[in-house]
Order: C-alpha cells, then sequence, then structure tokens
C-alpha cells in the first residue's frame, strides 16, 4: 500500500497519493506468551548490543540507480566478529560508489567497503578489519528472525536523529505488513512482508538493530512513517541467508575480500498479500479456497496476488496483475519466503506456476532470471551525466524494459539540452539507442562542439518522444567519458576509457572549430527561450561535480564557440559602411546592377534576402528606431558549467537581449549585461532577430566595474544570407541624456519579435546602491544608471535609442538580493539604462588596438585592452549632507559650479581589499578633487584613470584632495590594472572549487591575515568536503600547518597529499571566524585537478594536478 508519509530511513517522502486504509489496518493475532523480562535482562542484553552498533557515515560519490549523490549518516551493527561484517540497509550500502566510515561507541573510525547490496530487498553489508579496533571490547550481536512475534517488547538501538546512540522502546505489533512504499522515482522494498511497531524512529537510524531482552536481532529497521510513530523493520530470514553464503568465502577476514556469488532470482513480478476475501473477489474459486486453508499454516489470513508484471520480464504477457498464485512446482505458496527460496534456489530453471484468473485456472512454466544480471554494476559518466543500463527497481517503478539507457544524473551536457534526470535515451545522433554501449559508439564519432539531436522518453510522459539538441562540450570542463565497473572484491569502482583515443570527442577543441560555425542551426519555429532573465539551478546536481552548491552550512536535504570561415562565405557581395564609431554597418540596399547569370541556389538566397530586409520592416506600427534596431538585436541563451560556478555566480542558466556594436567580416562583437553573461567560463548561444540562425558565442571581455560584458562571433556562421541582413547598431556616446529626453525603448520579446516604446528620461544620473549578496557575487558599483518613466518590466532587456535609431544606452538587467529579516533572503533583478560612453571606449581599443595582452578571436589574436581603476566603492552624498558634516563653503560653491545638476560629492564606503588604495582612504572620505580638480561623479574618477595612462605620470597614483574629520588631506593613493578576461583559473580539490578571491568577495573590505588564502566558492555534492564539512564562504589559509596564500601555493601543497590522507584544514570564514577541520582526501573518485584559460586559443583546459592514475582520470 502506498503512503506519502513513508520514509526511507533520512530520505525524502513521496509525492504520490496518501492511502489512508493503511492507517485503519488491523490485525489479530495469536496469543503470545507473556513477556518476562526485568529491566535487569534488559540492561543485561543493552550492555552486549550497545557497543556493537556502528554509527556508519557514508558518501554517494556519484548519482546511481534509485540514489542521489550525497552524504549521510546511519546505523549498522557487528554481524560477524572475526571475518569483520557489518549489516546495515540497502539504501545505507548504495547500490552506486559509496565511501564510508564506522565509528564505534569508543569513537573509534575504521572505514569500511560494501561486499553486498540486496538487488531488491533493503538489506546489505560492509566489511572492516576487526583489528583495527584497538580499545574496545565488543562481541557480534546474533540474528534471530524466528524470535520475532506479535506483542514481542523490543528495543531499537541506533544512531537515531544523529545522536550517535539512542535507545528506543516498543513493541512488535504486527510481521505482516505490505512493504512500505517511499517514492514513485526511488527505491522501495518489494515481495516481502515488513514488521511494524511504534518505536518513532527518525532519520539516521536506518540500519539499527531490532532487539529482544536476550540481545538478539530478531528484525532491522528500514524506514518510518513522519506522521506517526510508527516503524518499519524488515524480517531477517533472507539477511540470514546472505549472511552464511558471505561466510562461506572465508573464515576470518583478509584483506583481499573474494566475491561471493549469492544466487538470486526473479520472474520481474511484484506479488501483494491479500486476504481471502479479496482473493474470492478477483475469481479465487471456493474449492481452490479450501485447498489452500488446508495446505497452509494455521492462522493463514490470505494468499499472493499479482499485482505488477515489469516489460521484458520473465513473467511478461504470462502473467497479469489481479491473478492469484496457488501453486510453484506443485506445493501451495501463500507466503513471501516460501516463493522467494523456492526462485532464488531455481536460478536458470523452470518452475511451473497455477494461478487463477477470474476463475479461471491457468497453468504457465516460467523461466527464473538471474536477478544480478538485471542489477547494473557499470555507468558512464560524460560531462558529468551518470548513464547506466536501467536496473530492476527502475524499471518496475516506471514500467520500462530493463536494460535501457537510463539517466540517473543528466550532468551538465544533457541538463543544457533539457534531458531531465530519470530520462530514458531513445535516440541520439540519428541512431536507435538501445543499450548503453550503442551510446558510447555514437559518442565516439562526434566531435567537441558538435550539435546532434536526441529523443528521449520519461515515465511521467512515457507515450512521447521529446526531442532536444545536444550540444558536444568544446571546451574541457569535465574529464574524458569514463566507464566505472564495480569490484566486487574491493567495493570499489574501477574507471577506464570509455573511448579510444583517436576518437574525435578526444580531440582539443581548438581543431573542432569548424563544426558548429558551418553548421549553424536553423530556428524555423518559435525560439526556445522561454523569455526569463534568469533561470535557477533545478538539478541535485554532480563530476561527479552535477551537484554544486555555495551554502555554508551542512544541508538537511546543479555550447561551443567555432571559428573557422566557410570559403563560399567569401562569394557574398555585401557593402559595407564604416561608421565614425567604428562600426561596421551592412548596407542593406539591393544593387541593381548584380550579375544576372547565378545558379539557382543564389537566386534561392536573393529571395531569402528580400524576404528577410522585408520581414525587418514590415511592421507597420513600427517606429523608425525600431526598424533600424531591430537587425542589431540577439538574444542570450547562457549556461554555466557545474564543474566552474565562479564568482559566486547564482545560477547555470541566463537570458537576455544584447545589441551588436561591431559587425565585419572578420569578427562580430555583441554587448550585453552582466546578469545575463556574468562569468568568462560560460557557454553562450547567440540567436538574431534579423536572420532564423543560432551561432555560439565567446566571452572576451568582462567589464571589472560596469555592468557589461562583449561577446565575439563568426559572422561566416550566419551565411550569405545572414551575414548580409545582419548589422551593427550606430552608438552615440555623446551628448548625454538628460531628464526629460524622448528616446526609444527597444528590445526583444520572447519570440525574437522586436517590440518598442517610446518613453521619457525621468533621471539620468541615478546612482546604483546595491548590497552584498550572502554569497557575495558582482555587483554593479560606482555606476550611474538612466531611469525611464516607462519600461516592460524587470525581465526585459534591449537598448534606448534616439527617433534615428542610434544607440545612447544599453537596457540592461542588474541582480540584487532582498532580505527579510536575518536569515532570509531572496534574489531579484531590475533593469536600468547603461550609458554608452564606456562601452564604446573599450570597443575603440579593441578594434584600433588595445595595449593589453592577446587574445585569440575567430582565429586572430587581438590585443584586448587594460583598465587602471581607482579600487573604492564610492557613493554621492547631497551637499547639503555635506554641509552638515563640516564641508566648508568654498567647496560646496566650487563643487556646484562643476556640477549644478548633481550637486553631491562623491564619499568612501570602502576599499577593495588587498588594492593599492587599501590603508589609504577610509570609509566616510569626502573626494574632493583629483589633481586639484574638482569631482562630482564616477565618470570625473574614470576619466582620472585614463589621463594617467595618457601621462604615466605619479607612477599609477592619483594625487586626491579628500575631507576627513573636519579636515582637508591631500593623498597619493594608487590605482590598479585590470583586465576584462574575468576569473580565468579554479581548482577542484576534494570536491571544492578554490579560486581567487574575486572581486566581490575583496569588495567585502577583509582577507585573512595569514597571507589572503584561496577561496572556497563551490562545493560537490557526495564529495570529501560534503562528508567533513568544508563549504563555501569561507578561505583555506593552510594546509598541514603550510600557508596557501595563493593558488600557486596551494597546488604545492595539495599535490603532496596522498589517496585516503586525513589532511589538517584551516579556514577563515567571510565573517572572520577561524575554523580548524581534517578531512579524508579522496583520489579515487575525486583527484585533484585545474581549470585554466588559454587566451592563445580561447579554450579552457582541464589538467590532473594529483590523480591516482592521471591516464585513466
Amino acid at each position: 500500500m502506498g503512503d506519502q508519509e513513508e520514509r526511507l530511513g533520512s530520505e525524502g517522502l513521496d509525492s504520490g497519493a496518501v492511502v489512508k486504509t493503511d492507517d485503519l489496518c488491523m490485525e489479530i493475532d495469536p496469543p503470545f506468551q507473556e513477556n518476562i523480562a526485568t529491566a535487569e535482562d534488559w540492561r543485561k542484553a543493552l550492555n552486549r548490543v550497545v557497543p556493537a552498533v556502528v554509527v556508519l557515515r557514508t558518501t554517494a560519490t556519484r548519482s546511481f540507480d534509485t540514489e542521489s549523490a550525497a552524504a549521510s549518516y546511519a546505523t549498522g551493527f557487528i554481524v560477524d566478529k572475526s571475518r569483520g561484517i557489518i549489516l546495515t540497509n540497502r539504501h545505507v550500502v548504495k547500490p552506486g560508489p559509496v565511501v564510508a566510515e564506522a565509528m564505534f561507541l569508543n569513537r573509534e573510525e575504521v572505514p569500511v567497503h560494501p561486499i553486498y547490496r540486496d538487488p531488491v530487498h533493503d538489506f546489505g553489508f560492509f566489511r572492516y578489519d576487526p583489528g583495527a579496533i584497538q580499545f574496545l571490547n565488543y562481541e557480534e550481536i546474533p540474528l534471530a528472525p524466528e524470535a520475532a512475534c506479535v506483542g514481542l517488547e523490543i528495543r531499537v538501538v541506533g544512531n537515531d536523529s544523529g545522536e550517535k546512540v539512542s535507545i528506543l522502546a516498543g513493541t512488535l505489533a504486527r510481521l505482516d505488513r505490505d512493504a512500505p512504499h517511499y517514492k514513485k522515482d526511488g527505491y522501495n522494498d518489494f515481495n516481502t512482508f515488513y514488521m511494524q511497531a511504534a518505536s518513532g524512529t527518525k532519520g539516521g537510524s536506518s540500519g539499527s538493530p531490532v532487539i529482544d531482552w536476550q540481545g538478539r536481532a530478531v528484525a532491522l529497521n528500514a524506514g518510518s512513517k513522519s506522521s506517526s510513530a510508527s516503524a518499519f523493520f524488515l524480517p531477517l530470514e533472507r539477511v540470514v541467508r546472505a549472511l552464511r553464503f558471505i561466510q562461506k568465502g572465508s573464515e576470518t577476514y583478509v584483506d583481499k575480500w573474494q566475491a561471493v556469488s549469492i544466487p538470486r532470482g526473479t520472474l520481474q513480478v511484484t506479488f501483494l498479500h491479500k486476504g481471502f476475501d479479496e482473493t474470492r473477489r478477483l475469481g479465487l474459486k471456493t474449492e481452490t479456497e479450501q485447498i489452500v486453508r488446508q495446505a497452509s499454516p494455521a492462522g493463514e489470513t490470505g494468499m499472493l496476488v499479482v499485482e505488477s508484471v515489469v516489460p521484458g520480464g520473465p513473467g511478461y504477457k504470462h502473467l497479469e496483475p489481479g491473478d492469484v498464485l496457488v501453486r510453484v512446482n506443485g506445493e501451495v505458496i501463500t507466503q513471501f519466503l516460501k516463493l522467494e527460496t523456492l526462485v532464488d534456489d531455481s536460478v536458470s530453471k523452470n518452475i511451473e506456476l497455477q494461478i487463477e484468473r477470474g476463475g479461471t485456472s491457468k497453468s504457465l512454466t516460467l523461466l527464473v532470471q538471474d536477478l544480478h544480471s538485471i542489477t547494473p554494476d557499470y555507468f558512464l559518466e560524460v560531462s558529468g551525466a551518470v548513464i547506466h543500463p536501467l536496473s530492476y527497481q527502475q524499471a518496475r517503478n516506471f514500467r520500462f524494459h530493463c536494460g535501457l539507457v537510463y539517466v540517473a544524473e543528466p550532468g551538465y551536457m544533457l541538463f543544457r539540452a533539457g534531458v531531465p534526470r530519470h530520462a530514458i535515451i531513445k535516440k541520439f545522433a540519428g541512431e536507435e539507442i538501445s543499450y548503453l554501449e550503442e551510446l558510447i559508439t555514437v559518442i565516439s564519432k562526434l566531435s567537441r562542439g558538435a550539435r546532434v539531436p536526441l529523443e528521449y522518453i520519461s515515465y511521467m510522459d512515457r507515450h512521447r518522444r521529446k526531442s532536444v539538441l545536444v550540444t558536444v562540450d568544446r571546451h574541457e570542463w569535465y574529464a574524458p567519458p569514463q566507464i566505472y565497473t564495480r569490484d566486487n572484491s574491493t567495493g570499489l569502482w574501477i574507471a577506464k576509457p570509455a573511448l579510444q583515443r583517436d576518437s574525435p570527442f578526444l580531440s582539443s577543441g581548438a581543431k573542432d572549430v569548424e563544426n558548429m560555425s558551418r553548421q549553424p542551426i536553423s530556428l524555423t519555429g518559435e525560439h526556445t527561450c522561454e523569455g526569463h532573465v534568469c533561470e535557477g539551478n533545478n538539478q541535485d546536481f554532480v563530476d561527479g561535480v552535477t551537484n554544486m552548491e555555495t551554502n555554508c552550512e551542512d544541508p538537511s536535504e546543479c555550447a561551443s564557440h567555432q571559428n573557422a570561415s566557410d570559403g563560399v562565405l567569401k562569394k557574398r557581395r555585401v557593402e559595407e559602411d564604416l561608421s565614425a564609431d567604428g562600426s561596421v554597418v551592412a548596407d542593406l540596399s539591393q544593387n541593381g546592377t548584380r550579375e544576372t547569370k547565378l545558379e539557382k541556389s543564389s537566386v534561392t538566397q536573393d529571395d531569402m534576402l528580400m524576404d528577410f530586409q522585408g520581414a525587418t520592416a514590415a511592421a507597420a506600427n513600427a517606429s523608425v528606431a525600431e526598424r533600424v534596431i531591430e537587425p542589431t538585436l540577439v538574444m542570450f541563451e547562457v549556461h554555466v558549467p557545474p564543474s566552474c560556478m565562479l564568482d559566486g555566480v547564482h545560477s547555470q542558466h541566463f537570458f537576455g537581449t544584447g545589441v551588436i556594436i561591431y559587425h565585419s567580416k572578420d569578427m562580430g562583437l555583441v554587448v550585453v549585461d552582466k546578469n545575463t553573461v556574468a562569468i568568462s567560463a560560460s557557454d553562450v548561444m547567440l540567436s538574431f532577430a534579423a536572420f532564423p540562425v543560432e551561432i555560439p558565442g565567446e566571452v572576451v571581455f568582462l567589464h571589472p566595474v560596469h555592468n557589461y560584458a562583449l561577446i565575439s562571433y563568426d559572422p561566416s556562421a550566419l551565411g550569405p544570407v545572414g551575414g548580409s541582413v545582419v548589422r551593427a547598431a550606430e552608438l552615440l556616446p555623446e551628448p548625454a541624456l538628460r531628464r526629460g529626453d524622448s528616446v526609444y525603448l527597444v528590445g526583444l520579446s520572447r519570440s525574437l519579435q522586436a517590440t518598442s516604446r517610446k518613453s521619457v528620461v525621468t533621471n539620468p544620473c541615478a546612482a546604483l546602491n546595491i548590497g552584498s549578496a550572502d554569497s557575495p557575487r558582482y555587483r554593479a558599483t560606482n555606476m550611474e544608471v538612466i531611469e525611464l518613466d516607462t519600461d516592460f518590466g524587470s525581465t526585459f532587456s534591449g537598448v534606448i535609442a534616439d527617433e534615428q535609431g542610434r544607440v545612447q544606452a544599453i537596457w540592461g538587467s542588474f541582480s540584487t538580493q532582498l532580505k527579510f529579516g536575518c536569515s532570509t533572503s531572496e534574489d531579484h533583478q531590475f533593469v536600468r539604462g547603461i550609458p554608452i560612453y564606456a562601452i564604446s571606449q573599450v570597443l575603440h581599443k579593441i578594434v584600433s588596438g588595445a595595449n593589453g595582452p592577446p587574445l585569440l578571436i575567430n582565429g586572430v589574436k587581438r590585443p584586448m585592452p587594460l583598465l587602471r581603476i581607482l579600487e573604492v566603492e564610492l557613493y554621492p552624498t547631497l551637499l547639503s549632507k555635506a554641509r552638515s558634516f563640516g564641508l566648508s563653503d568654498d567647496w560646496i560653491q566650487a563643487l556646484v559650479k562643476k556640477d549644478p545638476v548633481r550637486r553631491q560629492v562623491l564619499r568612501v564606503k570602502g576599499c577593495l581589499a588587498g588594492s593599492k588604495a587599501e590603508n589609504l582612504l577610509e570609509q566616510g572620505d569626502m573626494v574632493l578633487a583629483i589633481n586639484k580638480e574638482p569631482v562630482t561623479c564616477f565618470r570625473d574618477i574614470e576619466n582620472a584613470c585614463q589621463d594617467l595612462d595618457k601621462s604615466n605620470a605619479n607612477d599609477g597614483k592619483l594625487h586626491l584632495t579628500i575631507f576627513r574629520q573636519g579636515q582637508e588631506v591631500e593623498l597619493l593613493v594608487g590605482t590598479n590594472i585590470r583586465d576584462g578576461n574575468g576569473t580565468a583559473r579554479a581548482i577542484n580539490w576534494c570536491g571544492c572549487i578554490v579560486q581567487d578571491p574575486h572581486p566581490a568577495v575583496r569588495a567585502l573590505g577583509f582577507l585573512p591575515e595569514e597571507g589572503h588564502g584561496v577561496y572556497v566558492a563551490r562545493w560537490c555534492h557526495g564529495s570529501p568536503v560534503h562528508r567533513y564539512g568544508l563549504y563555501a564562504l569561507q578561505w583555506i589559509v593552510e594546509i598541514n600547518g603550510k600557508p596557501t596564500p595563493n593558488l600557486d601555493a596551494f597546488v604545492d601543497v595539495t599535490k603532496e597529499l596522498e589517496h585516503g590522507e586525513f589532511v589538517r584544514v584551516r579556514t577563515i570564514h567571510l565573517n572572520g571566524k577561524p575554523r580548524v577541520l581534517t578531512l579524508k582526501q579522496d583520489l579515487h573518485y575525486w583527484p585533484t585537478w585545474e581549470l585554466r584559460f588559454d587566451p592563445n586559443s580561447a579554450m579552457w583546459h582541464r589538467n590532473i594536478i594529483k590523480g591516482l592514475n592521471c591516464s585513466t582520470v
């Protein structure tokens, strides 16, 4: 019976329907002998039992089958001391890769390794080295399944609610409860009875022994009901059988465990035990019932009835739901235990079944299948995705064939395409997929950056295939595809390369640049963008690194650019005019003297060109500004790989609108806000309003202060027609907008249609004041933005233009965080105008040649601009307020004369930690003048910094006149040189993403005194840092007493650490609180690797720093 509130240990609840009849079910059992145990008997029993109960700390390093990657606590108990065998639940042992430790009563800790997990029932075994326990006397707990009876007083001893040792009392009330139903898409036990008692167990007590007064385990605690005190216990008969098989493998503990095969058979049929009244209603004959009653033990209350049959299994098309089982091999069977014993003893043999279906007796001969053969023991990991054959457990849940290609975790590449967890892949790159090996063969033929279709089905919509477009990672966000196979002798999952070395998939992305630029994706239907500027992370997302978190507390519980040009595209004839601001504007007029001797395909291209030109100007009500701007607009879809969510980026998926500011045959540049393109480690796809095509873009410049980014694209990827109709906007940086000016706000709708409205500037110089987020991320500072009287809402971005369609500002999105109380916050966004002057200056430097390091853009190395910045956060104060602080009338008059509109003075809010201005300027200082020239706005300071570059005077220092505590002070304040690369290097160590402190962190004004340290930006589910609690929002300043002031020092320290070594880590939290913790390094599942951007190839490369076997990791 399903119940919404039944829990698998500490796992989540099922969202299915609540079955109320289960709560009302009562049974009358035979009388039981009165319990005569005294308090002293229980005390003696518990003294023997408690030392043999251990706390299990398990870490599922990958999502697999029914389980997600996670770290958790549970309970186990010793059932064989000499061999070192611990009994616990299957959902604790996990079906996939797991790392675990057992902590005994005296806090001695030993590593444990899985040796068996039952494919169906909720039990499994770990093993440990008994010789490692030196300071505790304990004995194994005997198993006594025959001692269980209704009315038996019991104790549940375990790690209930994480309390290490809890002893809960109860009385067995039922021995024939239906197996609890936990989740519709997760693990569920079946084909067995469960016991029930009101012992009130909670999370952490999974795997606890249920003992009687003699200290014997009579059952195994498995789950509970959150709405009541009911707990569910697994009977031990099948546990005893499995343990005996394991014990036959060795008399004592040995280092090299010999894997033991435990015969398990299946018909892929689920039975339920129904009362005789119900079986009669299903058609059971009266005479058959009498035969069954006579052949069954006294007190039998019902029979086994078929509930479901898995498609493709031995019972498929032979058995049906509602069939009543009468005999197996001529013997009357009414209990699960007898049926399972017969099936397990008949693996690969035929058995005879007699059933009754609607009053008709039928005899069937079925072949018993090996249950282990449909229980996967290997998986493919590609781009963070975990894919393996569909297990019997999930096939039963979803009613699919066993062995289909099942997505246990979509990772990045599949998540980016929209493939959900639990999907079944049916077709990939045009080839039907039935087995995992077929999928691997298809992947091996793909090149980096390729875009191929994929079809899948899901259990939620099983009758329709869904088609998506998968983009193979061009950058090396993840390790090459690997096959992990379980080694039953060690309990480890061994990785090996999934592809041959000559596979195109393994070639460098730089060599596969042509794969996408020559094959742009035309959008013939409605655009897939949903119009949201930002879409949150909706994964339980693991690289094991698909699951990423920034939480600093333990949770109780997320496109490729091609640069080659096609020779055919060089044939297009487009007249280009170079505008005054350096942008290239395509002439849309048709040349009447064009050659008339054309091939048929060329005529078609001309027809298409005229169609798209006509479509651009077709809107009868469109303003001149809209018609001019529309061919310059671009819709962005941005994905951030979970393996490198740097700089506090708060989502994996962003949408937004940008505008083309440069377009030539060699390079196109689009400007967009940084709430759309937040970091350089991103995959960007561009959809053009002027032509239905989707091509990749690459981040080439992120302004360190202003809220904009520049994205390049390859114009040749647009094709002849697209390259003709797409053009760059004309920029109008001067004159600056003033209050009351009429402007046009133009952007793109969800369907890539231009939308515009006339508006009025209400404030051309509104200063932003955005507070720091809980997890520091980019926030616009030292910026004046434009406010309009009307717009299209907080999700609409675009440009502000004059009546002629000249761009005066981009209408960009800003991210902020609204805080409610002390612990609650919510991400929000708003839109404002960003003046075009700063963008125009950087564009000019890129086009004309800058003085910075080169960056490969479309196969050409171009020097990129460097920016001189005063790394001080400022805010404006009205002169009326400044007068109250003691500012003299002379200075007030000078500032009013300099800027009669703003009438303000800039004050220091704080200096970025580690900047050259730190310790020189103080909070509250008023900046009056630079080089004796009054300053009143942020642009004055930016201009002064640029003048330093031109004059090379003062060694890069500004001569500031400030007002501090009633005194005028003259200071020489240093400036910092910053590039537009953003964070270009990160390291994954033990599952945490480590980087240099980014500007949003330094803006808090604090870096650890211990040499700054490296900053933990993210952590991964199922990793060592998840297990030991090294979460984000803190600096690592020491490892094993060795300082780690920067990434180079961090690499030098960590590469000396060995696999399985315990490491002492000293951290400093953002709030300044120091902490020391230890964690155990796991190089088997979590090698140390580095992700670094190479400007010479415009590629992100992944390099192993430390691993067990770098050639296979």
